[in-house]
């Protein structure tokens, strides 16, 4: 009796099973993969031949892309917290 509830049992959920099995291997190959890294430096060769103060020009509008990005960031997540805040009053 004990046997067969659990080859029932293992029949409902040997579908599960297999697909959570599939998706480990898979994870498994992908993290590999994402070891290595990113090269930055194989998109922006591109720029590598142009003249020192147009590569400053390109550096520093990036540097400022990535500046005004935070700082949406941070607008939209204190925009997030106050309305949170504002949301849960303390009486």
């Amino acid at each position: 009796m004990k046997e067969r509830l659990v080859s029932w049992i293992d029949g409902i959920f040997s579908p599960f099973h297999a697909f959570l099995d599939m998706a480990i291997e898979r994870l498994q190959v992908v993290s590999l993969v994402t070891a290595q890294g990113l090269n930055v430096g194989q998109y922006l060769s591109v720029f590598a031949d142009m003249p020192f103060e147009w590569q400053l020009v390109v550096y520093s509008l990036m540097t400022s892309m990535v500046v005004i990005g935070s700082i949406f960031m941070f607008r939209s997540i204190m925009r997030l917290y106050y309305a949170k805040k504002d949301g849960v009053k303390f009486w």
